[in-house]
C-alpha cells in the first residue's frame, strides 16, 4: 500500500515539475513576442497534454488538479484584491455592481437564446450553458493586467467585476441545474436571497478577515506578526475562502474582499511598513506566478477535441456572439450610464474586448459533465471553445489594444507595494 501511495506521489511530483519546465519555456517566449503568458500556458498545455504529445496527464477529477485550481484561484484573487485602491473603487462601484449582476443575467440570456437555435437544445439546458459562460475570469484577467499596465480605473473595474460576477454566475448555474434535476423550483425571490446570502456573506467574511490581518501586521502594538506579513496574508487568503464556503457564502468573494482590506490599511487608519509590504509583494508575486503556470497549463491539458467534433462550428459561433454582441451590449447598458465614473469611449471600447473565460466556467462545466445530465457534451464544448478563444485571442491582444487606445501607463507609475 505504501509503495502504491509513493508511486502516486512521485507521478504527481513529476507532472508538476514538467509543468514548471514547460512554463519556463512559455515565459521566455511570452517575453520575446510580448503577449501575456496565460495564452501560451494554454497552448503548451494542449500540445503537452493527452490531445497532443501525452506528456502531462492530469485528470480533471483528481484531487491534485482540483486542489491547484482552488488554491491558485484563491491566491490570484487575493493578490488582485490587494491591488485595488478604495479611492478608485468608490468612483466606479455603480458600473461594477451593474456589470456583475445585471450583466451576468443579460449575457446568460443572450447565450441561451443563441444556443437554442444553434445547438437545438431545450431552453433550460441552453440557460444552463449561458449561466456557466456568463462570468469573466479573475484568474485570467488579474495575471494579464500584471503584465499589461492599463489605466487604474479601467483595470480595477474589470478585475473587480470579474471577482464579483463569479458569485452571480455560480448562483444562477446552480439554480438552473436544480430546476433541471427537479430539486428546486425557480423563484425570483429565492434566487435573490441566495445571491445576497452568498455575495453578502462572502463580503462580510472577507472584510472581517482582512481587518484581522491588517491589525496583526500593522506598525501598532497589536501587530505582533509584522515581520511575517507574507505568511499572515497567505493564511488570510485561504482561511477567508474556507470560512465563507463553510457558511454557504462565496469563498472567492471573501478572499477578494480580504485582499482589498489588506491592500488598503489606511481605511482602518493603520499603517503597514514598507519593508512588510515589500516582503508580501515579492512572496505573493512569485507564488501567483507558480499557481497561474499550474492552473493554465493543466487547463490546456484538459482540452478534449473529441467533444468538439460534433459541436465545433456552433461553439465558435456562440463564443463569437458572446465576444462581439453580448459583451459590448452589457458594457453599454451597465457602464455608459454611470456618470460618476466618467467613462470615455476609448475606455468603453477597451472593456468591450476584455471578457476572458477561464477557471470558474471550466470547473462548473466539469461538474455538469460529471453529473451526467443531457446535453452536457454540448455545454462542455462551448465552454472550452470560449476558454481557448478568449484567452488565446483576447488575452494575447489586450496589450496591443490598450496601447492603440492610449490606455497604457508607464511601469514605473504602477503602485507595486
Amino acid at each position: 500500500m505504501e509503495t502504491k501511495v509513493m508511486e502516486i506521489v512521485h507521478h504527481e511530483l513529476l507532472m508538476i515539475t514538467l509543468v514548471f519546465i514547460f512554463g519556463l519555456l512559455a515565459i521566455k517566449i511570452a517575453e520575446k513576442i510580448k503577449i501575456p503568458d496565460v495564452a501560451l500556458y494554454i497552448i503548451i498545455g494542449i500540445l503537452a497534454g493527452p490531445a497532443g504529445l501525452n506528456i502531462i496527464v492530469q485528470p480533471s477529477d483528481s484531487v491534485v488538479y482540483q486542489f491547484i485550481i482552488v488554491l491558485g484561484s484563491v491566491l490570484i484573487l487575493f493578490e488582485g484584491g490587494r491591488a485595488i485602491e478604495i479611492s478608485i473603487l468608490k468612483k466606479v462601484w455603480i458600473s461594477i455592481s451593474l456589470l456583475a449582476i445585471l450583466g451576468v443575467f443579460i449575457t446568460a440570456g443572450i447565450l441561451a437564446y443563441a444556443s437554442v437555435y444553434l445547438l437545438g437544445i431545450p431552453l433550460l439546458y441552453a440557460l444552463l450553458l449561458g449561466s456557466i459562460n456568463s462570468s469573466t475570469d479573475p484568474a485570467t484577467l488579474i495575471p494579464v493586467f500584471k503584465q499589461v499596465h492599463v489605466k487604474e480605473k479601467v483595470r480595477q473595474t474589470v478585475e473587480s467585476e470579474s471577482a464579483f460576477n463569479d458569485a452571480t454566475a455560480s448562483i444562477l448555474t446552480f439554480t438552473v441545474l436544480g430546476v433541471i434535476l427537479g430539486e428546486t423550483k425557480f423563484s425570483a425571490s429565492a434566487t435573490t436571497w441566495k445571491f445576497v446570502q452568498e455575495a453578502g456573506g462572502g463580503l462580510l467574511v472577507g472584510i472581517a478577515m482582512g481587518i484581522l490581518a491588517v491589525l496583526l501586521i500593522s506598525n501598532y502594538r497589536v501587530g505582533i506578526f509584522r515581520n511575517h506579513g507574507a505568511i499572515v496574508t497567505f493564511v488570510t487568503a485561504i482561511f477567508s475562502y474556507l470560512i465563507a464556503v463553510n457558511v454557504n457564502a462565496s469563498g472567492f468573494m471573501a478572499t477578494f474582499a480580504a485582499g482589498i482590506i489588506t491592500g488598503n490599511p489606511q481605511i482602518l487608519r493603520l499603517k503597514i511598513s514598507k519593508n512588510t509590504n515589500i516582503s508580501i509583494f515579492h512572496f505573493s508575486d512569485t507564488l501567483t506566478l507558480l499557481m497561474r503556470t499550474l492552473i493554465f497549463m493543466f487547463l490546456g491539458t484538459q482540452v478534449n477535441f473529441n467533444i468538439f467534433k460534433n459541436f465545433w462550428w456552433q461553439s465558435i459561433l456562440i463564443v463569437l456572439i458572446s465576444m462581439f454582441i453580448a459583451r459590448p451590449l452589457i458594457v453599454l447598458i451597465c457602464a455608459l450610464p454611470d456618470r460618476k465614473a466618467k467613462w470615455n469611449w476609448r475606455e468603453i471600447f477597451f472593456m468591450f474586448w476584455v471578457r476572458e473565460t477561464g477557471v470558474i466556467p471550466a470547473a462548473l462545466s466539469a461538474m455538469i459533465v460529471a453529473s451526467g445530465i443531457k446535453h452536457a457534451e454540448a455545454i462542455a464544448s462551448v465552454t472550452f471553445v470560449a476558454i481557448l478563444m478568449t484567452i488565446i485571442i483576447q488575452a494575447s491582444t489586450t496589450g496591443y489594444l490598450a496601447k492603440k487606445l492610449g490606455l497604457v501607463i508607464k511601469e514605473e507609475n504602477v503602485n507595486k507595494y
